[in-house]
């Protein structure tokens, strides 16, 4: 048997009250189903009492009227049963579809809106289990579970009551088992939280890297590791295997146990019962009316410890979505965020420290000012802090000290939505929608025309390639862009940044993963994209720093030098270093073509 004596989550009360929160939106719906769910089971209990009248009365006075009234009765109180039964259904269901449906919603806003330090430290399989199996767990039980637990209570309240007016000194039989079932099933319910929750973080595991393998599944086949990425799965399937065996164990060994006590106090009934039938101290009808009672009570007592485990499951669940919910929006407005104020897109780092791990920055008294309209390159050496810089600008980053500033306007004292917009990002590798051509180029401006999309295609280099698609601009391109290559992609972002028209455009590696030819084509799309407004780019190849009109050195996280390039090509090595390897990658590249030919 698996180790029964682990602590509660201290948190599982707090977890349960919250979760009963959801339910609020429904509350006439659950009133209406505990009130069918009183009357179905207020039938229900009619039954056996209309049956043990019938063996008491119309039996032996051989009264066929009497006999048919009851049957009459009994007939129209099942049909009542199952009327309010099949009402009761229908509510309980929608309900719990609507809480399904408020609980994925309030989980998928809160993602959308959480920084990028929480993904930094989230892996995504992690998050899809919680908003999927996390999600079914709790949406069974306040939609189903719930309301059949109550209406067990409400059964074992009513038959006990019922058997105490028939013989009060029998009917203390089956409650002398009371106090050991509820000792016992609190500790079934202490055991078996932190196992089931366990169980839960490690289907999130196992999701995690079958997430990953499909995700990269060109990377496993490149590199023939398909068998050992099946043992890494088997090993996590293990895992959940493993601790849900230590829950099955527990199941196994509470729930007879829960089981069995109430069967012995039926048997107790039946023969202190019988005797009184016997000894003609009980009437035959009401001993078997008493026995369906006792039936009607042990079944809820029978099936104490499945209603636990579904509730332990259900708050184990919870825990880990409310761990979503809870988790603080460290880049939000703040309450008196303004506007972003009007300009042409003048940005200043002024004092810029940052790290992810606030004991270890990666930037150092960052002091930048870029004039509006003007384009600055940012390179160094990797780990120098180029994409870091760019990721402070729309505020994806809160700096430690300094400020970086759009137009004279903090950027951490205007509106996320106001700075977002004026701000466009295109990175080395694009992130594209399965969706059409037409809605990924208009991904930020939804309400944009077709003319508006069309020229901002033409603008990127890219109008030729998708007018060839097989749909135009009505293409539905696969998942994240797969049955485009790497340069169609680009061009399709940079399409995207141009429709934006955003104040600030920040380049990152945005031509490091294509050919030169490619490369070129690429350039001419971010010469229109850079048309007029104030450009950042990170940049390693020669070709794509001289679009820049100045260029910044990092080096350590510091400013080593900043200049134009026939300058810094006087007075940095590290920029002297860089185009002699641009240099280099232009010979190789001009030795193959010559080569080919």
């Amino acid at each position: 048997m698996a180790n029964t004596d682990p602590q509660p989550s201290p948190p599982f009360r707090r977890t349960f009250v919250r979760l009963l929160g959801f339910l609020r939106p429904y509350k006439w719906s659950l009133v209406a189903s505990v009130v069918l769910a009183i009357g179905s089971q207020a039938a229900g209990l009619a039954l056996p009492a209309l049956t043990g009248y019938a063996i008491d009365n119309a039996l032996p006075d051989q009264d066929e009227r009497l006999l048919q009234l009851i049957v009459g009765l009994i007939a129209l109180a099942g049909l009542v049963k199952a009327l309010m039964l099949v009402g009761r259904r229908l509510i309980a269901g929608r309900q719990a579809l609507g809480v399904e449906f408020d609980l994925r919603n309030a989980l998928y806003s809160r993602l959308l809106r959480l920084s990028w330090s929480f993904y930094d430290r989230h892996q995504t399989g992690q998050l899809m289990s919680r908003a999927t199996v996390d999600l079914q767990g709790v949406r069974f039980f306040l939609g189903y579970g719930l309301i059949f637990f109550g209406q067990h209570i409400l059964t074992v309240v009513a038959a006990s009551a019922i058997l105490f007016f028939y013989n009060w000194q029998l009917a203390l039989i089956p409650f002398a088992i009371t106090p050991l079932l509820v000792a016992i099933a609190y500790r079934y319910s202490r055991a078996s939280h932190p196992i089931l929750k366990d169980v839960q973080q490690r289907m999130a595991d196992m999701t995690t890297v079958a997430e990953e393998n499909i995700v990269g599944v060109n990377v496993v086949k490149a590199f023939a590791q398909e068998e050992r990425e099946e043992r890494k799965f088997a090993a996590r399937s293990e895992e959940v295997f493993t601790r849900s065996l230590d829950a099955t164990r527990q199941r196994a060994f509470y729930v007879p146990v829960l089981s069995f006590l109430p069967l012995l106090a039926q048997a107790a009934v039946l023969l202190v019962g019988g005797r009184l039938v016997v000894n003609g101290d009980l009437e035959l009808g009401a001993f078997i009316a008493f026995n369906i009672y006792v039936l009607m009570l042990i079944m809820p007592l029978r099936m104490l410890g499945m209603w636990i485990g579904t509730a332990q499951r259900a708050v184990a669940s919870g825990e880990r979505i409310f761990e979503i919910l809870d988790e603080p929006e460290e880049i939000a407005d703040r309450p008196d965020a303004r506007p972003l104020p009007p300009g042409d897109g003048r940005l200043v780092f002024d004092g810029v420290t940052f790290g992810y791990d606030p004991e270890r920055p990666v930037l150092h008294g960052i002091d930048v000012a870029i004039e509006p309209g003007s384009t600055v390159a940012l390179i160094g050496h990797t780990g120098s802090g180029k994409t870091t810089l760019t990721a402070l600008v729309p505020r994806f980053y809160d700096v430690q000290e300094g400020a970086v500033l759009l137009d004279g306007a903090d950027v951490r004292d205007v509106r996320l939505e106001d700075l977002r917009r004026a701000i466009a990002i295109v990175s080395q590798d694009p992130f594209l929608f399965s969706t059409t051509v037409r809605e990924n180029i208009a991904f930020g401006v939804p309400g944009a025309t077709d003319e508006e999309v069309e020229r901002a295609a033409r603008m990127a280099q890219a109008h030729d390639f998708v007018s060839a698609l097989p749909e135009g601009y009505d293409t539905v391109i696969g998942e994240r862009g797969i049955t485009l290559s790497g340069g169609q992609r680009q061009r399709l972002a940079i399409a995207r940044a141009i429709l934006v028209d955003p104040r600030v455009l920040v380049l990152d590696d945005a031509t490091a993963s294509v050919d030169a030819t490619t490369e070129a084509q690429i350039r001419l799309g971010l010469r229109e994209a850079m048309r007029g407004r104030t450009t950042l780019i990170v940049a390693h190849r020669l070709s794509t720093i001289s679009l820049a009109d100045e260029i910044v050195v990092l080096d350590h996280g510091r400013v080593a030098v900043r200049g134009p390039a026939e300058e810094l090509a006087e007075t940095s090595p590290v920029y002297r270093e860089i185009v002699e390897h641009g240099l280099v990658e232009a010979r190789v590249m001009t030795e193959r073509e010559e080569a080919t030919a």
